[in-house]
């Protein structure tokens, strides 16, 4: 009986030592502060890539906008408006003097 009791009390002290042990690894664990954000690539879209939004006068330059509608099948531009072509493939059908984004014809390639 007093074997018993000893075996009984000493898986009861390794359980004890265990969960303690657990604890205070779990205590000691700290995650650093967050990293840096991914680098962005292409276009830094930020909030302005929207229907109503405005495209940066920096990309309404000739290298962004599409002469040659026809070639990508998009429909004729409304007058004062032109195609800029995004970096993921999307086309902007935006106002070619404010900028203001009216349409946003989604990459189907």
């Amino acid at each position: 009986m007093k074997k018993q009791l000893g075996r009984q009390i000493g898986m009861l002290a390794a359980c004890g030592v265990m969960l303690v042990a657990s604890q205070m690894a779990f205590a000691q664990y700290r995650p650093g502060p967050p990293g840096p954000p991914p680098p962005q690539r292409g276009w830094n879209h930020q909030g302005w890539y929207h229907r109503g939004g405005y495209v940066p006068r920096e990309y309404r330059g000739s290298r962004y906008v599409v002469s040659d509608w026809r070639r990508y099948r998009l429909p004729p531009p409304r007058p004062g408006y032109h195609y800029i072509h995004s970096d993921n493939g999307d086309f902007l059908l935006a106002a070619i003097a404010t900028g203001a984004i009216i349409s946003i014809v989604a990459n189907s390639r």
